[in-house]
């Protein structure tokens, strides 16, 4: 089962996303965003530069924790992991997103 990004709204109008990898778990979430438009070509990044390992940055919480971030070709962040237990574990959810990404299907969760 392929990747898919979901389109979701929130209590105060704004929206985000979160890539799923083809078994449902969450795999990069997004910051808010406006208005509904801006969210898509969040997704619209997200598909052009999860190709490019180079806009993937590895980081470590206050706990000690690894996940990351994508990057924008400008630098901005446009997606966000989880935290995972493990170096080794951080890397495989970069290759899923990498690998999901380009060609996962949207879902619009939102009704609007």
């Amino acid at each position: 089962m392929a990747g898919k990004f979901e389109i979701k709204s929130s209590a105060n109008g704004k929206f985000h996303f979160n890539l799923k990898a083809g078994n449902g778990q969450i795999i990069l979430s997004s910051e808010m965003y406006e208005s509904k438009a801006a969210c898509e070509n969040g997704i619209a990044s997200v598909q052009k530069n999860a190709a490019d390992a180079g806009r993937f940055e590895k980081r470590t919480s206050t706990k000690g924790d690894p996940y990351f971030v994508l990057k924008a070709g400008n630098g901005q962040e446009i997606g966000r992991s989880e935290m995972y237990s493990s170096d080794a574990a951080c890397q495989n959810g970069i290759d899923s997103v990498a690998t999901n990404a380009p060609d996962a299907k949207i879902e619009d969760t939102t009704g609007a």
